[in-house]
This record gives structure tokens, sequence and C-alpha cells, in this order.
């Protein structure tokens, strides 16, 4: 089994479960125990000042940004961010991952990464991530750190895009298309 961890699962248009619904989601760690990742393109109406007010009354938040739902599991607080010093895993390179309380309350004072805030995240058995991909229900690209933290609300359009390009470009030989199109 190749690990995904780092790479993006991108609901295929025939997964219509609403949890998952034209998600994005980033593969925090993925191993023969199962996988984790978070949903990126889900923000919730909170904003991370907000929900910091509600856990934390004793400090100030000036991170910006929405909260964001990373899946239906439910879990810790979890931020994926720029800092190496904050690091609890490495999900790839430039991307890193804490939901240690502590942590998260270094990050939010020292403010200088990008971070997405997350509740809830999605999870997989053994197996179970491989047999969906089987079926057709994702489709797997690596990641890229400013797609992780993009916020645009197209992201699930732009990424299908994307993906569908490399393919076609992959199936058509350059060397076969000739100067001038109207020829062909």
């Amino acid at each position: 089994m190749d690990s995904l961890q780092g790479h993006l699962l991108i609901a295929a248009p025939r997964l219509v479960d609403p949890n998952f619904f034209q998600s994005v989601v980033l593969m925090v760690q993925h191993n023969d125990e199962g996988a984790l990742g978070v949903i990126i393109n889900r923000p919730l109406e909170t904003t991370v000042k907000e929900m910091w007010k509600e856990v934390n009354e004793d400090e100030t938040c000036d991170v910006d940004g929405h909260l964001h739902q990373g899946g239906p599991c439910e879990g810790p607080l979890m931020v994926i961010h720029g800092d190496d010093i904050y690091s609890e895993i490495e999900v790839m390179n430039g991307v890193h991952f804490c939901t240690r309380r502590d942590t998260i309350e270094k990050l939010v004072a020292d403010n200088s990464c990008p971070m997405k805030f997350f509740v809830g995240y999605a999870g997989w058995s053994p197996g179970q991530l491989e047999n969906e991909i089987k079926e057709g229900s994702w489709l797997a690209a690596p990641a890229d750190p400013k797609i992780v933290f993009d916020d645009a609300e197209d992201l699930w359009t732009n990424v299908m895009k994307a993906i569908s390009k490399t393919s076609v470009l992959g199936l058509v030989d350059p060397k076969l298309i000739p100067d001038d199109p109207s020829v062909n």
C-alpha cells in the first residue's frame, strides 16, 4: 500500500454522501492502521476569533479566518499550519498538523504562519479508503501548501479542472499535435 499522506482526496462527482459531497480532503495520516484527513474546503460560519473567545477567555486571538468542518468524526480542535516548530505531524513539506492545546495556544499567540482550524475529521479503518478509491468515490492528487491553505469557495471545482487537464494531457502525445491544429 502506498501512503496518501500529504495528498489530496477529491470527492468524485458520483460521491453524493452529504458528509463528503464536493469535498477536498488533506490526508494527514495514512498507513496500515487506517487513514485520517481533514476537509479543507468546508468553512463554517464561526470565525477562529469567535471560537477562541469560547475556549480561552484569558488570551486574545488575532488569527483571521473561519473554523472548518474537518469531517463527520468528532475529535479535538485540530490545526494545519506552516510552522515546523509547532509540528506534531509533518504532513508534507510546509504543512504541519497539531491537536495539543498548549501547541495550539502557542500557534495562536505567535500567529506568524498560515493556519486552518478544524472541528471534526474524516477517518477510515484499515482498507476502507483503498476500497472507496477502487470503487471510484475518490480521486487522489499530490497536495501543495498553496492549495491546502487556500480559502477559495470553488476549490473543489478548481482541483477537478486541474486533475482533468492533467489526465487529458497525459493521453495526448505533444509530438503528434500539428503546428496548425486546423489541419488536424
